[in-house]
Parts: structure tokens; C-alpha cells; sequence
């Protein structure tokens, strides 16, 4: 019997998802280990504690009754999502030993900053094992066709040019041709080809392409409307592929980090965003397509977990970050209530972006029409 697909997305959106946030967690844990911060909880999931277990630590193990992801709690915090204990702030350092605030500022930077960093990491070692596996793919950036209404051969580029820069970036495979123009729709762009020993400058203008995926999300995308030479697959030892796994993982943060300043401009519709419904539907798609296809999708997921956790938001992990930042400059800590009031707005803040990209998401689904 066929398992419907709702259920397929759900239970691939606990499988992609979970051990990515369990694996974020761990980065912070390991860390503070590493400057003998305690850790009075870690936790596979939220909620009820539905069975656990303390090590000789003090750590207590559970496993709760929400799977999703998970928590780490240090000594010193208030609760799960890193708030001080008020009650400590005038502690003295002997009191503070071995709990998170008592932790030199450089080093509660450091334990914070270890859980984007895991994700980060991941997904490194997602991509490079890919590469190690199935090689690398390498297409030279010559132009072997054009497609219907083709803004590149439109704006004067032939067949056999040899892309060789855009808008000053050197251009060293094809792929780095889509991922330069692909969020720049109706961008005039600068080209600099190479065609028989000379290097010309042409302007193109890219072409604007509506994309929709098969969950109702839509998408802008810029297009010269080139196809490539044929592409071929390199055996890739160790080292390329870890060189490809941080360079693959890099570009997918720089992409991130453009698309979101562009929604965050106008340029582009924060109807663009996705939240958890949409995950699990990617989740339930890729599940179908294979484990290959479900490794890859977590990596980008792990890539975004990393991206997101590092905005400069409180309550997430790039708000810690700010914060310590400020207590550097000032050369003491914000005041109890100034931290509560930052807590409080950064938690207002992502309920109303969780609200506001599951909307979204709801509203692409279609039950909900076009």
C-alpha cells in the first residue's frame, strides 16, 4: 500500500530537520565542555521528558516527547534559550565556577558561536563526500547553444565565447555563471568573453523567469539563456573534495545572505520565504527521489540552520553574539533589564517571521488555490 504523502513529508521533515538541530546543539555542548562549562540538560527534542538518564557529569540525557530537534542547557541559564539567570548577576566568581556566565566573555562567544559553526561543518563534509563519491563536475564556461528569446545572444555573444568574468568576478566553471546572474533578474550585467584571443566587454540585460516549484512556491530568476559544452566528472581525493565541500558550502551562504538583503530591500517578494510546511514538503520530495537526494536537501537545510542562527537577533544564537559584542565595547555586561527587553523583542520578532513564513507556506498549498 502506498504511504500518502502527507505522511511521507512529515516523517522526512523530522528526518532532515531533527538531527541537524540535535547535531547544532551539540556544537554548543562540545565547546563547553572544552572550557568546563556544565550542562545541566541536553535534550533530543522539547517538551515532557519521556525517558533520560544523568552521567557522572550532572548532565541530564532525555529524550522528549516532541521530536524536533533539540536543546542544550548550561549551567547558568535561566532557560533553553540561553537567557542569564537573573539571580546570578551579582554572584561571586566562585559561585559563577562552571556555569555559563562565569565563562570568560571570549569563550561564551566561542561556545555559542560552535553551534552555527557545527551546522556549517555539516554540511562541508555533506558535499565533500558527495564529491568523493561521485567526482566533480566540471563544465568549462564556453557557450555551446542558445535557448528560445536568448538575452546573451541578443546582447552580441556567439557560440564558443568563452565566459570568462561577470561584473568583475572571474568565471572559472559554468555553474559559477548561473549562481552570478540567477538573483539578479532584469539586472544589466557586464560580460567579459574571451573569442578568438580577445577579451570583449558586453552588457546584457538578463531576462526575468518566474519559477514555480511543485508545492505552488514561486520564485524570480535571472537568465542569460545559455547552455553549456559537454560537462565531465573528475575523481576528486580528499583534499579537492573538501576544498569543493567548503566552497559549495560558502557560495550556498553568500546566495542565502543576498536573497535574504533583497527581500529585506523590496528587490525581491518575502512571499519568497519558506517556513516549516515547505521544508517538509521538500523533505517529502526528496525522500522519494532517494537517500542521495535526502543527504544533499540536509545539507542545504544544515547551510541555512547556520545562516539563520547567526542573524543578529536575540534568542538566537547571532543575538548572544551581538550582545557579547556590546559588553566587549562597554567592558561590562548589559543590564538585567536591557537584556530582558532585547529577549523579549527577539522573541516578539521570530513568532511573528515563524507566523508570517507559515502563512506563506499555507497559503502556496493548493487547497488554498493559485
Amino acid at each position: 500500500m502506498q504511504v500518502p504523502f502527507f505522511f511521507t513529508a512529515i516523517a522526512a521533515f523530522f528526518l532532515v530537520l531533527g538531527p541537524l538541530v540535535v547535531l547544532h546543539e551539540l556544537g554548543h555542548y562540545l565547546a563547553g565542555r572544552l572550557f568546563g562549562v556544565r550542562a545541566d540538560a541536553f535534550s533530543f527534542g522539547f517538551g515532557k521528558e519521556l525517558v533520560g538518564w544523568t552521567d557522572k557529569r550532572g548532565t541530564r540525557w532525555k529524550i522528549s516527547a516532541i521530536p524536533m530537534g533539540g536543546y542544550v542547557q548550561f549551567a547558568g541559564d535561566m532557560n533553553p534559550a540561553g537567557k542569564p539567570d537573573p539571580n546570578l548577576s551579582e554572584a561571586d566568581p566562585e559561585t559563577l565556577k562552571g556555569t555559563f556566565p562565569g565563562a570568560r566573555l571570549w569563550q561564551r562567544a566561542i561556545i555559542v558561536f560552535a553551534g552555527p559553526f557545527a551546522n556549517f561543518l555539516i554540511a562541508v563534509l555533506i558535499f565533500a563526500g558527495f564529491a568523493m563519491v561521485y567526482g566533480v563536475r566540471v563544465t568549462p564556461p564556453v557557450i555551446g547553444a542558445f535557448g528560445p528569446q536568448s538575452a546573451a545572444q541578443a546582447a552580441g555573444l556567439q557560440v564558443g565565447d568563452r565566459i570568462v568574468a561577470i561584473d568583475g568576478a572571474p568565471i572559472d566553471d559554468f555553474a559559477d555563471i548561473a549562481e552570478a546572474v540567477g538573483l539578479y533578474p532584469g539586472h544589466t550585467i557586464t560580460i567579459a568573453a574571451q573569442r578568438q584571443g580577445q577579451i570583449l566587454t558586453i552588457p546584457v540585460t538578463l531576462a526575468t523567469k518566474d519559477e514555480t516549484d511543485g508545492f505552488g512556491g514561486r520564485a524570480k530568476k535571472g537568465l542569460l539563456g545559455i547552455a553549456s559544452v559537454q560537462a565531465r566528472l573528475d575523481p576528486a581525493g580528499p583534499l579537492r573534495a573538501l576544498e569543493t565541500g567548503v566552497k559549495d558550502s560558502l557560495t550556498a551562504v553568500r546566495m542565502t545572505a543576498i536573497g535574504l538583503g533583497q527581500i529585506v530591500t523590496g528587490e525581491r517578494s518575502a512571499r519568497e520565504m519558506g517556513g516549516p510546511v515547505k521544508i517538509a514538503q521538500y523533505s517529502g520530495q526528496t525522500l522519494e527521489m532517494g537517500w542521495a537526494a535526502v543527504v544533499w536537501f540536509a545539507a542545504t537545510i544544515s547551510i541555512n540552520l547556520a545562516f539563520i542562527n547567526l542573524l543578529p537577533i536575540p534568542v538566537l544564537d547571532g543575538g548572544h553574539l551581538a550582545l557579547y559584542a556590546a559588553e566587549a565595547v562597554r567592558r561590562r555586561p548589559l543590564g538585567a533589564r536591557s537584556q530582558e527587553w532585547a529577549f523579549r523583542a527577539g522573541l516578539a520578532f521570530v513568532l511573528v517571521l515563524a507566523l508570517f513564513v507559515t502563512f506563506n507556506d499555507l497559503a502556496s498549498l493548493p487547497i488554498f488555490g493559485s
